[in-house]
């Protein structure tokens, strides 16, 4: 297994960050294997989807339908609405896994790695990547 962690910086607002770049850098050359994408933080979430057409704002409004940054969360330190940033790893995973063949990612054509962070109390991420050679 190769690893390597990276150093994501989303700033003080809701964020869909791609991060396919960077998963494509690391499994380059590498061979066939398995991806794996892990964002060790309670308040984080890993999605594929399309991005730059839209998605990835309708992400982040649907969450904030689904999950509103107002006051019913029993989880309440840190900004309003913090407690929902706890709840959303069960809809978005803190995780996800991309088949590698011949040192690429084996994604769709419009799929995209993301980075979902609906805490603006945190600015500063880690995403552990992991290859597991095929």
């Amino acid at each position: 297994m190769r690893t390597t962690v990276l150093q994501v910086h989303t700033g003080d607002r809701e964020v869909v960050r791609d991060l396919t770049a960077e998963c494509a850098d690391f499994v380059s050359g590498e061979g066939d294997g398995l991806l794996h994408v892990f964002v060790p933080h309670a308040t984080a979430g890993i999605a594929i989807l399309e991005t730059g057409a839209g998605s990835d704002d309708d992400l982040l409004a649907a969450l904030r339908d689904l999950l509103p940054a107002d006051d019913r969360w029993r989880h309440r330190h840190g900004s309003r609405g913090h407690g929902r940033s706890h709840v959303m790893p069960a809809l978005v995973p803190p995780y996800a896994s991309v088949p590698v063949e011949g040192g690429r990612l084996a994604l769709g054509t419009w799929q995209s790695i993301c980075l979902v962070d609906l805490n603006v109390d945190n600015p500063d991420r880690q995403v552990r990547l992991d290859l597991f050679p095929g």
